[in-house]
């Protein structure tokens, strides 16, 4: 429940600052360019609402599969969704080599459930079964439309720190000074979408072993995505750094993620038992300030954090 209720309260707080940037362009441009801004926020937010789900399907070479091809996938997922209590999402493939899965839509009435080629021979019917419960949960729990919503508020910030400081426009002494603000608040802006990108991980991680998924087939899961990840060739990673945010890991940490996990567990057979996670989580993190730091520019939990999270749901 409370990561849920960070998820909104770190929304009210986007829209809030957006609102007292609003605010202060009024004040010094007059209520036109307050005008312009609400107007221009509303306009990219819908259209980034309804081109997004096609716009991953290009870029991701998605395609959809019937019950008569993937007979296993789609009992797993209906199965899984009855449970959440939502419309079973749409399934999908993707062409992408790297073992991932992931969830989109605009909506839980247009979920959309994709697995890229290779998860499905990786894991075991287990795993999978709760890398799709993670998948099914952030669906559940809205915060796809949550994170697109959040993902306009920089753009807009990006686009009035263009506008004031390099507009030519100098009918006032403090324009620069609002562009320097919003170019700022940019920054902040996108540390604090990584943020919620990150909780909203940690809240499928929670929903997935809610629909009855043992925690430790999740953690098994990861591993062998963190190791499948790190033998990918690196120009097929770089390839995918702009789509890492849906991913269940982040492909781009793949090494400094096992030398991660290493820490918990010298024996990495990528297969984790209930035993072996209960020990993981009387253990103590280790995190040096680097990795705090990297973990702040990053789309996903660190990973002992979050296999130690994981532990604590046993």
């Amino acid at each position: 429940m409370w990561l849920q209720v960070r998820m909104y309260l770190l929304l009210g707080l986007m829209f809030g600052i957006i609102y007292a940037l609003i605010v202060m362009i009024a004040g010094s441009a007059g209520i036109g360019n307050f005008m312009f801004y609400g107007i221009l926020a509303v306009i990219m937010l819908f259209i980034q609402y309804m081109i997004g789900p096609k716009m991953i399907e290009l870029s991701m070479g998605i395609k959809y599969v019937s019950e008569r091809e993937e007979p296993e996938l789609h009992r797993i997922v209906a199965d899984l969704a009855n449970k959440a209590g939502i419309k079973k999402p749409r399934i999908a493939i993707s062409n992408i080599q790297i073992p991932n899965a992931f969830a989109f839509g605009r909506s839980r009435s247009d979920g959309r459930i994709c697995v890229t080629h290779g998860i499905m021979n990786l894991l075991s019917r287990d795993e999978l079964k709760a890398v799709l419960g993670h998948e099914i949960s952030h669906i559940k729990n809205r915060d796809v439309t949550i994170m697109t919503m959040l993902s306009v508020v920089p753009m807009i910030c990006w686009f009035i720190a263009w506008s004031f400081m390099f507009s030519g426009e100098r009918r006032r002494g403090n324009t620069i000074a609002i562009g320097l603000a919003a170019f700022v608040l940019y920054f902040i802006t996108n540390l604090l979408v990584l943020y919620g990108s990150r909780i909203r991980e940690y809240y499928a991680d929670k929903g997935s072993v809610a629909l009855g998924n043992k925690p430790h087939y999740l953690v098994s899961a990861l591993y062998k995505l963190v190791y499948s990840s790190a033998r990918a060739p690196e120009g097929m990673i770089k390839q995918m750094q702009g789509y890492k945010a849906f991913f269940l890991n982040d492909p781009s940490r793949a090494m400094n993620e096992i030398n991660e996990l290493r820490e918990i567990d010298s024996d990495m057979s990528g297969t984790v038992d209930m035993s072996e996670l209960m020990a993981i989580r009387k253990k103590k993190l280790k995190l040096s300030g680097t990795d705090r730091l990297m973990e702040i520019f990053s789309t996903h939990p660190n990973m002992l954090k979050r296999i130690k999270f994981l532990s604590s749901l046993t």
